[in-house]
């Protein structure tokens, strides 16, 4: 019904009168406008001539003619551009214009997401050509006007990997009140509105992290420098300076134009290192440890005060994978957050809160994160979902409150459904968005909240503190407030688009590592949990977060089907059957770097001679 239409063509719909399921339905009438005029692929041969499966969604194998293959061979990544979108059954065809690399080849994944992704990889000269106007230190006249917090124990705590520093802290504590300072680096200063490197960071809404690469948003020059907080660099900020009392409750807060200069370039694992009682640490950053043990302090409060008011908290796992210099993929594990890494969340949290209820009562143009209600669909679905792991969720469709998200997920904590109805909770909720109109986030049980801390790396970030200076210097006139009401709204949806796709693409390159990293283990044994069921699959979850499919019609023992109404996959014969959160044993049959998928098959230990 799509008439042969690809991914981001223009179409014209029908919509069937006759619907089934929840969805609405409709048929391709026309394709008005074509969106793609090449493609990026993997190459193989087919006959004489050979076909190329493109990596864009939505697309169809493009046929090429032996003589428009550049003698490319099976597995090439290639560019392609389309000569014919197909028509009367015919398949579409084009020419390979460009050999990438091979898809076997590890260091190929970043580009192959990239490009078919549209993510920009190279800057256009006109910014090169920019970046030679960029300073590379801060002069004694950027400095005039701003408050001096270079006398205040100041430090950055982020990954050891990480080069784009773009917060810092500062704590004190006297008469019950915790004097914090989150220090971000004044990226606005650098990045003026409308030249060619504002337009690229628009272009691109947000650094993209892909295992061991980053495509930024910025330059190096710039965000691994002058914009950098770098350690005992002079560095301009914009400072959100909150006074908060013994229970959590913000008593006054600020925010300014500043200039910092970092005692301390800090790490994660340093830090929650030291709060455990690491000797050698503690020796090391003597002058520092008791700001570290304050800030510890400071962060369970804000937590705490969180959780009352029905902040969702659902610290799951991630998946760390660490490569070789070669890019390939050598381990994969469970990265677990740690008290440094919630110090962190916490202080950011609060000064993304506390500029949204400011600047939402000044009543100006502004961008906000919002995440609204789940849809009553979706709840209806988690309620289903659980009910045959003995647990229920009894919510008001017409009131809805995180803080019974919250009771869900105190509820299983320790049971060995823990990560599964977590995830399955998670996707139950609205995806967070950005938009000029406050409509609360959901998730932290938060009024008003937006992104302020990260303008090297997003361009919400560095939108809003654009708006957040011209306030501060009193130039937000008339004028200035009709061009952000013109702008925001495309500025925010595009933002918001920007920052999908940032994540389709760290999944995809976690995924194609991960397949990568499998590849190696073809035929071993691993205990793995049932983490999902299809009326084909059952999927299945290793311990080190690999995640993969059994099909049911590799299971010779018995004929399975799915029992949608306990929600597991039985046998009609044996009557054996498979549910969410079992633990079984499966052994690695299949990868496929092409399709993204991982097979396995059960694995009987006693049949094994166990």
């Amino acid at each position: 019904s799509t008439k042969g239409a690809f991914e981001k063509d223009k179409v014209l719909i029908r919509v069937l009168k006759r619907q089934s399921g929840k969805n609405r339905e409709a048929v391709v009438e026309k394709i008005l406008e074509r969106g793609l005029s090449e493609v990026i692929g993997v190459y193989f041969s087919h006959g004489r001539n050979g076909f190329v499966v493109p990596s864009q969604k939505g697309s169809y194998d493009i046929h090429i003619l032996k003589e428009l293959s550049k003698n490319a061979v099976n597995g090439n990544l290639v560019r392609v551009s389309i000569d014919s979108y197909g028509r009367n059954g015919l398949s579409p065809e084009g020419r390979v214009e460009e050999i990438l690399g091979h898809i076997d080849d590890p260091s190929t994944d970043i580009m192959n997401v990239a490009l078919s992704m549209g993510i920009p990889i190279d800057f256009p000269e006109e910014v090169k050509n920019e970046l030679k106007k960029v300073p590379s230190s801060v002069s004694e006249e950027d400095i005039r006007g701003r408050r001096d917090f270079r006398n205040l124990d100041t430090v950055t705590i982020d990954g050891e990997d990480a080069k784009d520093l773009d917060d810092a802290i500062t704590l004190t504590y006297e008469k019950g009140v915790y004097h914090l300072g989150v220090h971000i680096a004044d990226v606005s200063e650098y990045v003026k509105e409308g030249t060619a490197l504002d337009k690229e960071a628009l272009k691109r809404g947000t650094s993209v992290y892909l295992i061991d690469s980053v495509i930024p948003m910025l330059p190096h020059q710039l965000s691994n420098g002058i914009c950098s907080l770098n350690h005992g660099e002079d560095r301009l900020t914009l400072s959100c300076l909150c006074d908060i009392d013994d229970d959590g409750n913000l008593i006054s807060s600020e925010v300014t134009e500043g200039v910092i200069n970092v005692n301390e370039r800090m790490n994660y694992s340093d830090v929650a290192a030291i709060l455990e009682g690491d000797k050698a640490l503690e020796e090391r950053y003597k002058a520092l440890v008791p700001m570290f043990h304050l800030m510890l302090k400071l962060s369970l409060i804000l937590r705490g005060k969180r959780e009352q008011r029905g902040s969702i908290d659902f610290n799951l796992p991630e998946t760390k994978i660490i490569t070789d210099e070669n890019h390939f993929p050598i381990e994969i594990k469970s990265h677990e957050r740690n008290d440094a890494t919630r110090i962190i969340e916490d202080f950011m949290l609060m000064a993304n809160e506390t500029i949204a209820e400011y600047f939402y009562w000044q009543e100006i143009p502004f961008e906000y994160r919002v995440h609204e209600v789940p849809t009553p669909e979706k709840i209806d679905f988690l309620t289903t979902f659980i009910k045959p792991m003995g647990y229920s969720f009894k919510v008001s469709r017409d009131k809805m409150h995180p803080k019974e998200f919250q009771k869900l997920l105190s509820s299983i904590k320790g049971s060995p459904y823990e990560s599964l109805i977590s995830n399955v909770t998670l996707r139950s909720l609205q995806q967070a968005r950005y938009s000029v109109n406050n409509l609360g986030h959901f998730g932290l049980a938060a009024k008003y909240y937006c992104h302020f801390t990260s303008p090297i790396r997003r361009y919400p970030d560095l939108q809003i503190h654009r708006i957040i200076k011209e306030y501060l210097h009193g130039s937000l006139d008339e004028g200035r407030i009709s061009h952000y009401n013109d702008i925001l709204t495309n500025v925010s949806y595009d933002n918001s688009f920007k920052e999908r796709r940032s994540v389709d693409a760290e999944r995809a390159v976690t995924r194609l590592k991960e397949i990568e990293y499998m590849e190696g283990h073809l035929g071993d044994v691993f205990d793995a949990i049932v983490s999902g069921l299809s009326n084909q699959n059952i999927f299945v979850q290793l311990e080190n977060t690999v995640e993969g499919a059994v099909n049911v019609a590799d299971m010779y023992d018995d004929y399975y089907s799915f029992d949608e109404a306990t929600y597991r996959m039985v046998g009609r014969r044996s009557h054996k059957a498979y549910s969410i959160g079992e633990k079984v044993t499966v052994q690695l049959a299949k990868c496929d770097k092409v399709s993204g998928t991982i097979d396995f098959i059960f694995f009987d230990k006693t049949e094994d001679g166990e």
